[in-house]
């Protein structure tokens, strides 16, 4: 049986590489693991070799300490891999494919999954609706910033790549489709972006870079990305996008510069609960900033998607009421200008097979517009220092030494 090392979470601002158990087909007491979850059969799974792995800013959010993540927990969602291992109830998923692997478990059965609510399945978490590998309060799953993971429920779970040979050619890309991708696109879906849409989205991180893009996907006529750091933003402008500097102030006189007007048409929340104020108050946390400019810049009628994270345990929060997830947001605001609203978990398999088809027929380049930066497993907690600096890089890791 081969060794299985992993993306350890220490506690506060640590990470490690540690060597954990090889993944079985029953899921195993361990931190994070809710007791009604111990000894649970997955004959329905597979093993995956992992072939990329990525560093998301949800796992950023628990290495800093940011919610009630155990140490102990082993990290990591977004899973790309070889299948070497199916138990004895898979029937389409073989030995030797090629996969994407939905951040969300999901059971396949219960009614929100056959309403294609993936990210609220009722059945794989028993601490609350919808489930996520190597997460808090996710049911216990294990992270598969590793070698070797196991993912349940595989003929439903997985995306199995076309051409195997072809997806290694284009693995950076389709490594993405894990989760930021779909992700973004959410956003911007739910947003209710078109052809010839004005755009804002607030954050130039992983997520809001990969928001923008399908922005551009989806036929927008304008894209800004806000964000406080100049190297992200300048990411953003690589690839067609204007970019608005919050830490300048207001971003709605940045947007009457660009647009001739203060508002637009659609918004996407990419920041979350860790967001800093505008302008003097750039450097000061302020959870409901993000939440406020949105409905602010959209005009009425608009839409909002809103990717970012939102806890209900913050244990770092800047003020009492924020540690249980109470924000203060102008939601009297929203209501008056008769916004629509979408938060939660993207259910990745609402869009991971066309966002697929979009990549291997040349129709978007993710990688290259998140700048998609392919480490080693041993470099993962350098990779995390990294990425809590600002650094403007998706970092890719990979466990094998298979990306060329």
């Amino acid at each position: 049986m081969p060794g299985n090392r992993a993306v350890i979470y220490k506690g506060p601002g640590s990470v490690a590489v540690e060597t954990i158990d090889y993944p079985t087909l029953e899921l195993k007491d361990g931190p994070g693991v809710n007791p009604a979850n111990v000894g649970r059969q997955v004959p329905h799974g597979v093993i995956l070799k992992v072939v990329a792995t990525n560093i998301c800013g949800s796992d950023q959010h628990m290495v800093r300490g940011r919610t009630t993540a155990p140490p102990g927990l082993a990290l990591g969602h977004e899973i790309t891999g070889e299948v070497v291992e199916v138990g004895r109830d898979v029937e389409f998923i073989k030995t030797g494919d090629l996969v994407s692997v939905p951040f969300n478990i999901a059971c396949g059965r219960c009614i929100n999954c056959k309403e294609g609510k993936t990210g609220v399945c009722l059945n794989v978490n028993p601490d609350r609706p919808g489930s996520a590998y190597g997460y808090v309060d996710m049911g216990g799953w294990v992270g598969g910033q590793a070698e070797y993971a196991l993912v349940p429920y595989a003929d439903w779970n997985v995306l199995r790549f076309p051409d195997k040979d072809q997806a290694m050619e284009k693995i950076r890309d389709l490594a993405m489709l894990a989760d930021i991708f779909p992700t973004g696109y959410h956003g911007a879906v739910t947003a209710n972006v078109g052809t010839g849409s004005t755009v804002y989205v607030a954050g130039a991180g992983p997520v809001g870079l990969a928001a923008a893009t399908a922005a551009h996907l989806l036929g927008a006529a304008v894209v800004m990305v806000a964000d406080l750091q100049k190297d992200r933003l300048d990411q953003a402008r690589s690839f067609g996008c204007e970019a608005i500097d919050v830490s300048q102030g207001d971003p709605k006189d940045q947007i009457e510069q660009i647009l001739g007007e203060p508002e637009v048409d659609c918004a996407i929340d990419a920041v979350g609960f860790e967001a800093h104020g505008h302008g003097s108050d750039a450097q000061a946390e302020r959870p409901a900033t993000v939440l406020n400019t949105v409905m602010d810049v959209t005009r009425a009628g608009g839409a909002v998607g809103i990717p970012g994270l939102y806890v209900t345990g913050d244990p770092g929060a800047s003020d009492e009421a924020a540690k249980t997830g109470s924000l203060s947001i102008r939601l009297g605001l929203g209501w008056a200008k008769s916004l629509s609203f979408t938060t939660g978990q993207c259910p990745v398999m609402r869009y991971n097979r066309q966002l697929m088809q979009a990549i291997l027929h040349d129709r978007t380049q993710i990688a290259k517009n998140v700048n998609a930066t392919v480490i080693s497993l041993d470099d993962a907690p350098q990779g995390y220092a990294e990425f809590d600096k600002g650094a403007a890089r998706k970092y890719v890791l990979d466990p094998h030494g298979m990306i060329k």
